[in-house]
């Protein structure tokens, strides 16, 4: 879907200007918390944490979108958590604003209940298309995310991974999360490393190194949904310093139990951190999203040692999920674990011509 020549630039300005932080902030501020801060835990090595699992529908407004995200930073907030973490490609619901894009839907939909196959399979023609609105959509998006991530970390003093965005940087597009901290500044971002077939087919552009971010509550990493899939990923981060891997997901297909055991579950096995992932569901554009939050740690530091310490239970509703990390036990099982599968040699050969762009 593309708009052509003038009108197209006058319609991603007028965008660009519906998302101006000075609107947003001003929308936010009248539901904003005077003084309403998430009360420190006993000793800053326990930290709680939400998963969120968001249902995706189409929003006309980007102060339905500042909207949404309060709301579901007010549902973290309020079972006590510090770090709340969003799901991947949470910017879809804003092609809402697109102007026919709901027409366009509903033509995906009718297909979809016609023949089981139009619903999934998707031309070169739609791939493009799709790549072509994120450009367009990115100068508008941009300030619209940080802005009420900002707002919101701020106003409830919590840490925020804000989920990630597909975004145009230097002429390339990078699905992109974002970490916010209580004062509501940005901490830091990261490009998904490992992308999936659909991305690569849209050539997205991929990131080619990892970033650790040391907080009071923590050392934070924020690989991407398919960076999970791999196990150099995790190990990479743990090597770094990760004590917690925030982890948001779109997975593009129905979701099966055991290809969802391909990421974060062995991941945080052996890599011995803990892991948060938040995850986006629902139908969209022919697209299927499916997944499962959950917050996820060693065997060792799980109650049933079973490696899960709090996971919703649909994989298509909207949902949320809250556990407890103790970052003092992580250390002491690090320190005391029986065996650790570990090559810090092959690791330094081989891990950084791995990851080096092309």
């Amino acid at each position: 879907m593309a708009l052509d020549g003038f009108i197209e630039k006058i319609y991603r300005r007028y965008m660009v200007w519906k998302c101006r932080p000075s609107r947003v902030a001003a929308h936010l501020d009248k539901s904003l918390p005077g003084e309403r801060k998430v009360p420190l835990q006993d000793g800053r090595r326990k930290i709680r944490v939400a998963a969120l699992q968001l249902k995706l529908k189409l929003l006309k407004s980007p102060l339905h979108f500042a909207d949404e995200m309060h709301r579901q930073v007010r549902k973290a907030v309020d079972r006590q958590a510090r770090l709340a973490v969003f799901p991947e490609y949470n910017s879809l619901p804003l092609l809402g604003m697109l102007p026919g894009f709901e027409k366009i839907e509903e033509g995906y939909r009718k297909k979809a209940a016609g023949s089981p196959n139009n619903g999934s399979k998707k031309g070169s023609e739609d791939e493009n298309s799709l790549v072509d609105v994120f450009k367009y959509m990115s100068p508008a998006v941009q300030p619209l995310v940080d802005i009420t991530f900002s707002r919101l970390a701020k106003a409830y003093g919590i840490y925020i991974m804000a989920g990630s965005y597909p975004l145009a940087y230097n002429g390339g597009l990078f699905n992109r999360s974002f970490l916010y901290g209580p004062g509501g500044q940005l901490i830091g971002s990261q490009d998904k490393v490992h992308l999936f077939i659909d991305e690569a087919k849209w050539d997205l552009k991929r990131g080619s190194s990892f970033s650790i971010y040391e907080t009071a509550i923590g050392n934070l990493a924020l690989p991407v949904c398919m960076d999970a899939t791999y196990f150099e990923t995790f190990r990479i981060l743990e090597h770094k310093g990760a004590e917690i891997a925030l982890l948001p997901i779109a997975d593009m297909q129905e979701y099966n139990y055991w290809l969802a055991l391909r990421g974060i579950w062995p991941r945080v096995q052996e890599s011995l951190l803990y892991g948060v992932k938040g995850a986006l569901v629902g139908t969209l554009a022919g697209l299927v999203f499916s997944g499962r939050a959950g917050i996820f740690a060693p065997l060792e530091l799980t109650p049933q040692q079973d490696g899960v310490l709090a996971e919703v239970n649909t994989d298509s509703d909207e949902a949320i999920t809250v556990a407890e990390l103790d970052l003092d036990a992580l250390q002491e099982l690090r320190q005391n674990h029986p065996w650790r599968d570990t090559n810090q040699a092959l690791y330094s050969r081989y891990f950084p011509a791995l990851y080096r762009q092309d």
